[in-house]
């Protein structure tokens, strides 16, 4: 077995003392020449500091970069910056554009949080403006990670078009890193081990995103100093958002939807329509409901504890009941969400708004094809490709389309062209989910209301989950 190079063979030999060196090794810091005097003078828990056998040398995480090297330099120690990859140049905004009052509070909020932060703000309000002046204002190279090869398209239009200078892309068979890059977040969890030095500002675009275990690695193999997180709702169920303030820094500015409807977002209202079973509808999905039912309290499961979808999959997986009471639950969860009298009542809905254009949401894509096959309208999902899925959004932007079907494709961040009609037919139990559908026809134009349908069938579990989804200041 061939004999492992030492530290001093990988990176070079050691700095004169009484120097460190600071490097960057596969998403992490290395620090050279650091004696055990001054290592114990450290907060080794802060920056997770240790001491590596394998090749001799104290390492810590990338993302710890700046507050490190204040404090080695705090310390008295001289310091050889090595890690540090990224170029200064003053950027020229070749798009003059003064900011809205929201925008400027936002920007200083994060100037005055030392350039690292969370900025929460509802979808149309102009986050990636918001953006563009912290690209400005750190005048170093930049990156930003999207969730979708889509908004990774959208951004590099954006950024190309205020700076008119190349804008990488990492990412879908693409890797072309630039001063200014785009990057999906899956990209660059595979990438940034090797890239994480490049730049000197990462901007996050829907950061609630990152906390997963696979996508927190962006952030933490990363140096940049400077970090912008954007959102419209940072919260998440499982906690984890407490990740996002130790990674990317506290969250600086909020602003929700209620605040700036009426100024910079359009006026609104919400619309919970009940629509009852049909007779037909309403025996098959008590039939199913029972089954399913039957199965759980049989089974002493408490759907509505902590555990109780994770308990209810184990219990189903073990016997041919259990699997039967799985497919009855997906039977009565289907009829709840997409059964004859809401489709209709879609119908009527459309004919009552016949000069607008009208969004569509379902909660899965064998609704979405039968609801656009009954309306004569095109569907988005998933499976549409790229380039149908511009020339959809082209023609809904131009008129030629009243109204497009979707699921959750449209949900994040994607530019729609402006809607003014949602209609919710069903949905997850998300917070995010549904704010993000609203916030799809809240941008702003003269002289215009929007207002978004919610479609819920009544004494059915879809009344519990549309309660728990509408728990937002946007919908009180």
């Amino acid at each position: 077995m061939a004999k492992k190079a030492s530290y001093h063979e990988q990176f070079g030999p050691a700095v004169e003392e009484p120097w460190v060196e600071l490097c960057f090794d596969s998403g992490t810091l290395i620090i050279k020449g650091l004696k055990d005097s001054d290592f114990a003078r450290l907060d080794t828990k802060a920056f997770r500091l240790s001491f590596d056998p394998r090749v001799g040398v104290h390492r810590c995480p990338a993302f710890v970069y700046r507050s490190l090297l204040g404090e080695l330099l705090g310390k008295g120690l001289s310091v050889v910056d090595s890690a540090r990859g990224y170029a200064e140049f003053d950027r020229e905004d070749l798009v003059e554009r003064s900011p809205r009052v929201h925008q400027a509070e936002a920007m200083q909020a994060w100037l005055s949080a030392g350039k690292r932060g969370v900025v929460v703000m509802p979808t149309g309000a102009g986050k990636s403006h918001l953006a563009v002046m912290a690209i400005q204002d750190v005048a170093r190279s930049a990156l930003v990670v999207a969730p979708t090869l889509d908004l990774v398209e959208q951004w590099q239009r954006l950024l190309k078009s205020h700076f008119g200078e190349p804008v990488g892309a990492i990412g879908g068979g693409t890797h072309d890193p630039q001063a200014l890059t785009v990057t999906t977040y899956d990209s660059a969890a595979i990438h940034m081990e090797r890239i994480g030095s490049k730049w000197g500002l990462v901007i996050f675009d829907e950061v609630h995103h990152l906390p997963s275990d696979m996508y927190r690695w962006a952030a933490e193999a990363a140096i940049a100093p400077f970090r912008l997180g954007l959102t419209a709702t940072l919260e998440r169920v499982d906690g984890k958002h407490a990740v996002i303030h130790e990674i990317i820094g506290p969250t600086v500015y909020e602003k929700n939807t209620r605040e700036l409807a009426g100024d910079v977002l359009a006026d609104y209202e919400t619309r919970v329509v009940e629509v009852a079973f049909s007779e037909t509808d309403a025996e098959l999905y008590a039939a199913s409901r029972a089954e399913y039912r039957e199965f759980v309290e049989k089974e002493g499961i408490r759907m509505g504890g902590r555990h109780g979808w994770q308990n209810f999959l184990r219990a189903t997986s073990r016997s041919r009941e259990g699997r039967r009471a799985f497919k009855a639950f997906q039977r009565q969860k289907r009829r709840a969400l997409g059964h004859e009298n809401k489709l209709e009542k879609v119908r009527e809905i459309l004919c009552e708004h016949p000069d607008e254009s009208v969004l569509i949401f379902a909660n899965d894509n064998a609704t979405v094809y039968a609801l656009a096959e009954l309306l004569l309208a095109p569907a988005l999902t998933h499976h549409t490709p790229l380039a149908e899925r511009a020339e959809i959004l082209e023609r809904f932007r131009a008129g030629r389309y009243r109204a497009v079907v979707t699921s959750r494709v449209l949900n994040e961040g994607v530019d729609v062209p402006a809607a003014s009609i949602a209609i919710i037919l069903s949905g997850t139990g998300s917070v995010r989910e549904h704010v993000q559908r609203l916030g799809r026809i809240l941008r702003k134009e003269e002289g215009k209301r929007a207002i978004l349908y919610e479609l819920v069938t009544p004494d059915s579990a879809e009344t519990f989950v549309s309660q728990r989804r509408r728990e937002h200041d946007a919908y009180r």
